[in-house]
């Protein structure tokens, strides 16, 4: 990135020369090319579209563009940073072979990882009021960004497919291919909810790290990388808080026995999320919330696996043996919430008062 390309980029926002400041690179974020820009009419987030992960731009240019001009993000309690049209109206406009985007900047703080229970409420709130907030809202329109993101019957699918071919496997790697092999119950009773279960809005990668909250972390300032936002479930964004949230260690972690699940956490992120989506929730809905953490596990460890199978040609590794542990920590934090099912069935109707 040089100073040429960035003026180029902001003339087609209306700038000119003399608006800018400075840039600098922003976050640790994996996907796409991120930047800080200092105008002399504010500050902006700049990002290089990477379209290796998202390779269908423009649906997830409708999607936003749906949210941009959409009422009911007015009434959010936090902001939607939204990107910013051209001055020929393109949210995408392509620039020396690229696709950029141009957000408005807003301060605050991120986090990786929780630092009190409290946060994993705001956080599960958050989300919830995202979903709540945008019921009435035509699903139709909304394009699917990343195709089968959460299809765990098609995840499955694929992990026995590859594991078919694969020969010569380790005591290690049979014993967690037998595990997910196990695993077929969970894959049943999720077929048997998308047949049930409406649509709705979500973000869809609900990591606290998609959050901006406030310099004191006692609120939510923003809700951020909204390119997964579509139609999908309220189990999938509670169950990928669930997942990144109440986990003892990271999914990166090979402390195998210090992996478990806290269940105090699943009750403050329940509380949270059960704030913002008890006013339209259906029973079926408010019930798969129970399951939401272990399918988007199963979903994680299946991909890891299956991509350590395939020679780690999706995730990065910083060691050959890595999405083979990834899969591992992920199936003992599955084990984890499979053993507490009952004491989060009593959790869940204390919650929310049904049974």
């Amino acid at each position: 990135m040089n100073k040429e390309l960035i003026l180029a980029l902001i003339k087609e926002y209306g700038f000119t020369n003399d608006d800018f400041i400075e840039f600098n690179p922003l976050g640790n974020g994996l996907i796409h090319g991120t930047y800080k820009l200092i105008t002399r009419r504010g500050a902006f987030v700049l990002q290089e579209y990477n379209l290796s992960v998202f390779p269908f731009p423009d649906r997830i240019s409708t999607n936003l563009s749906i949210l941009k001009d959409s009422n009911w993000v007015e009434t959010l309690p936090f902001l939607l940073p939204l990107p910013e049209r051209t001055t020929s109206g393109d949210p995408i406009p392509l620039i020396d072979g690229k696709y950029w985007r141009l957000f408005p900047f807003v301060d605050g703080k991120t986090l990786e990882q929780i630092q009190n229970p409290q946060q994993a409420r705001l956080a599960a709130r958050a989300f919830g009021q995202f979903t709540g907030a945008s019921i009435g809202e035509n699903l139709e329109n909304f394009q699917e960004t990343i195709p089968n993101f959460h299809r765990l019957d098609l995840r499955f699918q694929k992990f026995e497919e590859v594991l078919s071919t694969s020969k010569n496997l380790n005591q290690e790697e049979s014993q967690i291919a037998e595990f997910y092999q196990g695993q077929k119950p969970l894959i049943y009773w999720y077929l048997q909810q998308i047949e049930n279960l409406p649509l709705r809005v979500t973000h869809n990668d609900t990591k606290i790290n998609n959050l901006i909250f406030s310099q004191n972390l006692d609120q939510v300032q923003a809700l951020i990388d909204l390119d997964t936002v579509m139609g999908g479930y309220l189990m999938y964004d509670f169950g990928d808080l669930v997942r990144t949230v109440t986990c003892s260690l990271p999914e990166t972690s090979t402390s195998w026995n210090g992996l478990y699940f806290i269940p105090e956490l699943f009750n403050e992120l329940l509380a949270g999320y059960w704030d913002g989506v008890k006013e339209f929730s259906t029973k079926e809905e408010s019930k798969s919330l129970l399951f939401g953490g272990e399918v988007m596990t199963l979903i994680m460890g299946l991909r890891f696996f299956t991509d350590h199978l395939q020679g780690n040609i999706y995730y990065r590794v910083s060691y050959l043996e890595q999405n083979l542990h990834r899969a591992k920590n992920q199936m003992i934090f599955l084990e984890s919430q499979q053993r507490h099912r009952e004491v989060l069935l009593s959790n869940w109707s204390k919650i929310t008062g049904l049974v």
